[in-house]
Parts: C-alpha cells; sequence; structure tokens
C-alpha cells in the first residue's frame, strides 16, 4: 500500500497518510513519500491542499525502530547531507508545504506527535479536533526535534513554549494548542471543516492567493521592513497588470455597495 495518496477535486488536492495500521507513523519511505508528494503539486493546477491521516490519528510520530536501523549505520550520512536545498529529506517533510504556492490546511485528529506535528506546522492552517493531543515528542528518546520544527515553530508560538513542550515531551491537548498559537481552530469534523475552508479559498482568485502566499512568506522571514514593502508593492503591481483586473474590482466594489 501506498504511504500517502494525492485526489484532486475542485482544484483541491487532497493529501493523505494512508498507514492506519500503525496511526500514520512516520517511516522513511513514508517521508520520502510525503516529500514527493508536496513536489508532486507544484505545477499543478490547485488553488487549495487539505493534509490528513486517515485512522485513528494524523500521524503518530517516527517509527522510531525503522529510524533507529538506518541511524545505527552511520547517523552523519542520515542526517547531515543537504539533499532539499538548504534541508535534509527529513527537514523537507515539513518545509516542503511552505514551499508550495497555494495554501495547506492540516486536518488534525488523535494524535499530531513528534514528526507529525512538525508536518503539521507546515501547513499553512490548523484545524483540531478538540480531542486532539500534540507533542514535540523527541525528548522521550533523548533527542531534539529536527524536522523543520525550529524554523517553523518561531514564527508560531512564544519562546517559553517553545522550550516547554520541547523539554519536556509532554502532549497537550488541542485547545492549549489553539491557545498558544500552534492550532487555527477547533472543529468536530477538522477534515470537512478543513475541506470547506480550501473550497472557500478555492473560489478565490488564484493569482491573489499564491501572491499573497508568497508576500506572506517574505514578511515571516525577517527581512528587513523596506524588502517587505517592496514585495507588498510588487506583487499588488502585478496583480492590477493582469488583464480585467481592474473590471473584477470594480465589479467586488459594485457587491459591497449593495451589501452597506
Amino acid at each position: 500500500m501506498p504511504r500517502v495518496t494525492i485526489e484532486k477535486s475542485d482544484h483541491i488536492a487532497h493529501v493523505r497518510l494512508t498507514r492506519p495500521d500503525k496511526r500514520n507513523a512516520m517511516d522513511p519511505e513514508m517521508a520520502r513519500a510525503i516529500v514527493e508528494a508536496g513536489a508532486a503539486l507544484m505545477d499543478q493546477d490547485i488553488r487549495a491542499v487539505v493534509l490528513s491521516g486517515e485512522g485513528q490519528a494524523f500521524c503518530a510520530g517516527l517509527d522510531v525502530m525503522s529510524f533507529a536501523q538506518l541511524a545505527a549505520g552511520d547517523p552523519e550520512a542520515l542526517v547531515m547531507p543537504r539533499t532539499h536545498g538548504t534541508a535534509n529529506l527529513f527537514q523537507e517533510v515539513a518545509l516542503v508545504w511552505r514551499k508550495l504556492p497555494v495554501p495547506v490546511i492540516a486536518a488534525l485528529h488523535g494524535v499530531a506527535f513528534g514528526a507529525g506535528f512538525q508536518l503539521a506546522l507546515g501547513a499553512d492552517i490548523r484545524i483540531a479536533a478538540p480531542d486532539t493531543r500534540l507533542a514535540i515528542m523527541e525528548m522521550k528518546w533523548g533527542l531534539i526535534p529536527d524536522m523543520g520544527g525550529m524554523v517553523l515553530l518561531p514564527r508560531l508560538a512564544r519562546s517559553d513554549v517553545i522550550r516547554r513542550m520541547t523539554y519536556t515531551a509532554a502532549p497537550i491537548d488541542a485547545a492549549k494548542a489553539a491557545a498558544w498559537g500552534l492550532v487555527t481552530e477547533l472543529a468536530g469534523d477538522p477534515l470537512a471543516a478543513a475541506t470547506d475552508l480550501a473550497t472557500e479559498i478555492a473560489g478565490k482568485s488564484p493569482s491573489a492567493i499564491r501572491a499573497a502566499k508568497r508576500l506572506i512568506g517574505v514578511a515571516e522571514s525577517g527581512a528587513p521592513s523596506a524588502e517587505v514593502l517592496l514585495a507588498e508593492s510588487r506583487e499588488q503591481t502585478d496583480l492590477i497588470g493582469k488583464p480585467h483586473q481592474m473590471e473584477v474590482i470594480a465589479a467586488n466594489m459594485g457587491e459591497r455597495k449593495a451589501v452597506f
């Protein structure tokens, strides 16, 4: 069975982890499949992605035994090569979704531990069932989070939150994760809520949505204010210059006047 499946409908790509018998625990094969799925969607005619897991959990973290066997051979060769730009394979599991030009919405349920938590951080938006538990689990094994989390976490949560979760490996519930900025919102059926949100996004201007994701990426990168302001102006100029864009703006202004 494939570790990851992709289904496309109505301009939305549904990416699912498909190892439910292991609560979608991530082995090397799944890590490769996740990265390949993200790469395969880069040039596709899609407007949003919904990322989810089959079965009882989004992702229970690393399949520790499978990785222990690899690391026992040569950890330097396993972890240190930069195989994906500035990242290794395992870091790209999370980072590939930030590179994707369209919004990615993660639907979380059951648990999102360790590798699964960092994968979820790669999404633009995270919707979780109220009973979902999340954890930076690596300290349990005497390890540190090393799958892109330290690039993504500081953009979402306070330093003390990151340190508490990293040092203790203790799971937190979805409500606390939302209060700490790690979950966007709670929903009884997170997959349905994520699909509804993806459908709403897919109904907006594809060019403007992609421009917005690029611009937010620049703003979050720590770039100087002058660079962010220039990026704002560049993206807006390119959007306004598109054929028929002024007609779209005028039409929406008409709708706004009707509402108010």
